[in-house]
């Protein structure tokens, strides 16, 4: 990794599945610290975008690179992916699935607790997640992202689902994430909600 590398950088970046085209050379470059959002309707490949930045997915063209480095699955571990598409283990509780996803980091995490009393969760901390609600669920999977605290951020539509008070805490919180310099991917369909936070 090189110290003035972009935090990430795309040439010629293609993603074909079968006859479909869903991204034809992106170039992009985002330097540390940007704050930078993918606007398009459903269908358009932001969501692959992420995916492949993030090592989820492989370009069928191109070459995308992270802070000088190529992309691969070794450099999970210093991102963080919050999805629409919620990963967690029903059966145990809210603190208990943060335990378990912070013991797969080699390094120091946040502190689980803290993280769900900052998104809401507190007083469901001990409640089994297959209790939650969908909204629940999604505000979860935001804090598990932020486990490892990591200086690249990817948001696919983070407030989806949220009630108007939980998507103001998000957005707020991603604009202190933002200002302590994290560089930030955010998704969505809400052009108001782009331009606050990017």
């Amino acid at each position: 990794m090189t110290d003035d590398a972009p935090a990430v950088e795309l040439k010629g970046v293609t993603k074909r599945f079968g006859h479909l085209t869903a991204l034809r050379n992106i170039d992009l470059v985002v330097q540390c610290g940007e704050s930078v959002a993918v606007l398009g309707p459903n269908g358009a490949g932001k969501t692959t975008l992420l995916r492949i930045i993030s090592t989820l997915a492989k370009p069928t063209g191109g070459r995308v690179s992270v802070a000088g480095s190529s992309v691969t699955e070794e450099i999970r571990a210093s991102l963080g992916l919050i999805s629409h598409q919620i990963l967690l283990y029903e059966d145990l509780t809210a603190r208990e699935n943060l335990a378990f996803f912070g013991s797969l980091y080699a390094g120091s995490t946040a502190n689980p607790t803290a993280l769900l009393e900052r998104i809401g969760l507190g007083d469901a901390a001990d409640t089994r997640v297959s209790d939650f609600s969908k909204g629940m669920k999604m505000r979860l999977t935001f804090v598990k992202a932020l486990l490892n605290q990591p200086n690249l951020l990817f948001f696919d539509e983070p407030t989806s689902g949220q009630d108007p008070s939980n998507a103001r805490n998000i957005r707020e919180w991603i604009g202190e994430l933002r200002s302590e310099g994290r560089t930030i991917f955010l998704t969505t369909h809400n052009m108001t909600e782009a331009a606050e936070l990017c």
